[in-house]
C-alpha cells in the first residue's frame, strides 16, 4: 500500500489558480464520489484550505494512483493537464508522509506556526471518514499527523509567539489585564486592519464594540459586524472615558486624538487603566498623551518590534519541531514499512519455496529411486541456496524499508519476481499506531 500525495499551495500557485480548487459542500460531495468510484484509488482526504489544496490517498499501484489524481484535479479545476502541472507538487510515500506532519505542525504555512491549519486537517480527516473515502492507512496516518500537530505546538510554544501587527496589538492589550472579558474597545476608523485587531480581541473575549469614522455609514457598517455601535466623529472624545482599549487606524494626516481633544476625558478617567494602539501611518495619536497616569500609548514600530522578536522565536520553535517531525516520521515509517515491505518478503520467500518445491520433485522424478540420506543431502542444498539467494534482497528491504526509497525497493522487487503481493489483511479497519495522545 503506498500514499500519494497531489496538491499546490500559497507558494507553488497564485490565488487565481487556487480558487479554482475551492471546495463548497456539494463539489466536496461530487469530489469524494469521484475518487471512490477509482478501482486504483483504496482511500482519499481532501485538504482544502485558502491557502492549498491537497489529494492524499492510497494505492497500489503508484503510476496508475497517481494519473487518477492528476485527472481528478485537472476534471474539477478546469485546467488542462500542462495547465495543471506548473503548480502542483506530487510526493509520493515517505514524502508526501513528512509534507502532511509539516503541514499539520504549521511549518509549512504562510504564517510560520499558525494554529488554525491544525483544526483544518482533523476536519478534512473528520470528513473523510464521514464521507466513507478513507481507509486504514490513511486513518492511522491521519491520526499521527493530527498527534504531531499537538505535539510540535506543545512542546515547542510555536503558535504562542504572535507575527501579525493586529495579532500583537491584542497581545500587548493582554499583558495590561487579567482577562479581556470586560472591556470595551473602541475603534477609530473602519480600515482593514483595525478591523482584524478588533476582531481578535473579540475572539480573546471583548464584548463590547464602539467605532467611530469619519463616514458614519461605514462606521455602522463595521459596528453591525462585531455587534456593536457606531458613534459619529465628533462625539470620539467623549467615547474615551468608556473605553478601555483604543485600537486607531484613519488615514488622517494629522493627529486625531489629542491633548485639547481628548486630554480632559483621559483625565477624568482618575489613572484607571487604558490601552491606545496607533497603527496609523502617519500616527493618529499625540505621544503627549501618554504622560496622563493609566494612559498607555503603542504605535507601529512597537507591534513591529514585539513581531519581529515573535518571528525570531517562532524560528526557534520551528527548528524544535522540524526534530519531532523527524522522530515522529521515522516511527510512522516503521509502521508504514509493514504495509509494503513485510508482504513483498512474504511472497519473495513464498515464491522460491514453490519453486524450490517444484524443481526438487522434478529432480526426484528424473533420478528415480533415491536413497533417505540422498534425498536430505539434495534437499538440505537446495534450501541452502534459496536461503543464500534470498538473503542479500530480505536484508536490503529490511534496510531500505525505514528510508524514503523503501516503496520504491517493494514496487521494484514485485516487478523483478513478478510477485503477487496481498496486503488486503493491512488496509482495512482503522489502525492506531504506537500513543497518538
Amino acid at each position: 500500500m503506498y500514499v500519494l500525495l497531489a496538491g499546490l499551495n500559497h507558494r507553488t500557485a497564485p490565488v487565481e489558480v487556487r480558487e479554482k480548487l475551492a471546495f463548497s459542500a456539494p463539489v466536496m460531495d461530487k469530489a469524494y464520489e469521484y475518487l471512490k468510484l477509482s478501482e486504483d484509488i483504496e482511500g482519499a482526504v481532501i485538504l482544502a484550505t485558502c491557502n492549498r489544496t491537497e489529494v492524499y490517498a492510497t494505492t497500489r499501484d503508484i503510476a496508475r494512483g497517481m494519473d487518477i489524481l492528476n485527472r481528478f484535479l485537472e476534471a474539477f479545476s478546469g485546467f488542462s493537464h500542462d495547465q495543471l502541472q506548473g503548480y502542483l507538487y506530487q510526493p509520493t510515500c515517505y514524502d508526501a508522509i513528512s509534507h502532511l506532519f509539516r503541514v499539520s505542525s504549521g511549518l509549512d504555512s504562510m504564517i510560520l506556526g499558525e494554529a488554525q491549519i491544525l483544526a483544518q486537517v482533523k476536519e478534512a480527516y473528520q470528513t473523510a471518514v464521514l464521507k466513507g473515502a478513507s481507509d486504514g492507512v490513511l486513518n492511522a496516518l491521519f491520526q499521527k499527523a493530527i498527534f504531531v500537530g499537538k505535539k510540535t505546538r506543545t512542546e515547542t510554544g510555536i503558535d504562542q509567539h504572535p507575527v501579525s501587527v493586529s495579532y500583537a496589538a491584542v497581545e500587548l492589550a493582554r499583558q495590561y489585564f487579567d482577562t479581556l472579558e470586560d472591556k470595551c474597545v473602541l475603534v477609530v476608523g473602519a480600515g482593514e486592519m483595525s478591523e482584524l485587531a478588533t476582531r481578535y480581541l473579540m475572539t480573546n473575549g471583548v464584548k463590547s464594540v464602539i467605532v467611530s469614522n469619519r463616514s458614519y455609514e461605514r462606521a455602522q457598517m463595521m459596528a453591525e459586524s462585531f455587534n456593536g455601535r457606531a458613534v459619529r466623529f465628533d462625539q470620539l472624545p467623549g467615547q474615551m472615558i468608556k473605553a478601555d482599549i483604543v485600537i486607531s487606524c484613519t488615514a488622517a494626516n494629522h493627529y486625531v486624538i489629542r491633548p485639547d481633544n481628548c486630554g480632559e476625558q483621559l483625565e477624568a478617567r482618575q489613572s484607571r487603566e487604558i490601552i491606545i494602539i496607533d497603527i496609523a501611518v502617519p500616527r493618529d495619536v499625540d505621544p503627549a498623551l501618554s504622560s496622563i497616569p493609566g494612559v498607555h500609548i503603542f504605535d507601529i514600530d512597537d507591534l513591529r518590534n514585539v513581531v519581529d522578536e515573535n518571528h525570531l522565536q517562532r524560528q526557534k520553535a520551528a527548528r524544535l519541531a522540524e526534530h519531532i517531525v523527524a522522530t515522529e516520521l521515522d516511527k510512522f515509517n516503521e509502521w508504514m514499512a509493514g504495509l509494503y515491505v513485510v508482504p513483498v518478503i512474504t511472497a519473495l520467500k513464498k515464491r522460491a519455496e514453490v519453486i524450490k518445491d517444484n524443481e526438487l520433485q522434478r529432480a526426484f522424478n528424473r533420478l528415480g529411486k533415491v536413497s533417505e540420506h540422498d534425498q536430505k543431502v539434495i534437499m538440505s542444498m537446495a534450501n541452502t541456496i534459496v536461503n543464500q539467494l534470498l538473503h542479500d534482497p530480505i536484508v536490503s528491504l529490511k534496510e531500505m524499508a525505514v528510508s524514503n526509497q523503501g516503496h520504491l525497493c517493494a514496487e521494484i522487487t514485485k516487478k523483478l519476481f513478478g510477485l503477487q503481493v496481498n496486503t488486503e489483511e493491512n488496509s482495512n479497519g482503522p489502525i492506531k499506531i504506537g500513543n497518538q495522545g
